[in-house]
């Protein structure tokens, strides 16, 4: 009821008569459904989920008590526009639905306003049980990669290492992949975001692996960068700039302050390091049923930061045709600072 209620909030700032949840990561948050399909709506005096034959037995096991479960009639938005019955304002999530979506909406509500609200902000603040199923994805994502780094050796293809990655993420309990697993080496780790290949894992590359599990919903985020070998001296200087921009900003991240604050303290590390022209996105970002949430650890974000904000914090630095670095670990805004979630360790690996 309290999550319902805080949704009910919007209301009276947007002058709404009811209010429509289409968005997964929202319906989920808000009633506790987990399918792909259906609308929650939310009115001054109920809330009901309304959805098709396939999840009614699954709606009615995870909705809470305060939200009715119907069966839609002819169609969804026929339905929806019963239980909305008189409603003139109609709050939709405009991040949520397409134009033709939007259309059939109107339709269902002729003459009267639709409204477009975002949602998301709802879940920016977690509670001690999002932080417990958080927690226990960055668990299960650490002890999969611990046992990734005793099977990597050079000769593994870059798909093969993120092939044995997820297994052990999946064989650790996790229900699913919070994202596409990266893994980038030598010289492709420069690339942020590089997919894995068929690229053979050779000695002296850098090795970037960029991974997390879901656990009850609930996503982790993890980066680490190993070498194969040998550290060579520019690895070893590029790997411990990006290390103690990332430490100054752990040490910077505490409620009051703002997250575009928190992004500067990294880059002013990699300044003064030679490295700032290298680092190519925000410093890190929020997460818990979706992979990124807000706010944001980047120069245009001003929110200020809250105990129990989750947040990643990943600097990086890449050079084309070289290779590249990116350290991140997930961290739970406290009273006093942050608490690291992440445990594995962030020393510099020399694998094989």
């Amino acid at each position: 009821m309290e999550r319902i209620n805080a949704a009910r909030a919007l209301f009276e700032q947007f002058g709404l008569d009811v209010l429509l949840v289409q968005k997964s990561k929202n319906r989920r948050y808000l009633s506790g459904f987990s399918g792909s399909s259906g609308c929650l709506v939310i009115t001054p005096e109920r809330a009901a989920l309304v959805t098709d034959g396939r999840y009614t037995v699954q709606a009615k096991r995870e909705c809470a008590p305060d939200t009715a479960v119907l069966l839609q009639g002819a169609s969804l938005w026929q339905t929806v526009g019963e239980v909305a019955g008189g409603a003139q304002r109609i709050g939709v999530e405009q991040d949520a639905v397409t134009y033709e979506q939007w259309g059939k909406i109107a339709a269902a509500f002729p003459g009267r306003q639709l409204v477009p609200v975002m949602l998301d902000g709802l879940r920016r603040v977690k509670d001690q049980r999002e932080i417990r199923s958080i927690e226990e994805a960055v668990r299960i994502a650490d002890a999969a990669f611990a046992k990734l780094i005793d099977e990597l050796r050079p000769g593994m293809t870059e798909l093969q290492a993120a092939a044995r990655l997820e297994f052990f993420m999946r064989d650790g309990g996790a229900e699913g992949l919070a994202f596409s697993t990266i893994v980038a080496s030598g010289a492709r780790s420069a690339l942020p975001h590089g997919q894995p290949t068929q690229k053979r894992l050779q000695p002296g590359d850098f090795v970037t692996f960029d991974f997390g599990a879901v656990y009850n919903g609930y996503c982790s985020d993890i980066t680490r960068t190993v070498v194969l070998g040998r550290v060579d001296c520019w690895q070893k200087k590029l790997y411990e700039a990006v290390l103690d921009a990332q430490l100054a900003a752990l040490a910077a991240v505490r409620p009051g302050i703002r997250a575009s604050e928190v992004d500067a303290v990294a880059r002013e590390r990699l300044r003064q390091s030679g490295h700032l022209a290298a680092f190519s996105h925000g410093l890190g970002h929020s997460l818990g049923l979706a992979i990124h949430e807000e706010p944001r650890f980047s120069p245009a974000c001003d929110t200020v930061l809250l105990p129990g904000m989750v947040m990643t914090v990943e600097p990086g630095a890449y050079y084309d045709g070289v290779g590249g670095v990116r350290i991140e670990d997930v961290v739970v805004v406290t009273e006093t600072g942050c608490r690291k979630l992440t445990q594995t360790d962030k020393q510099l690996l020399e694998i094989g």
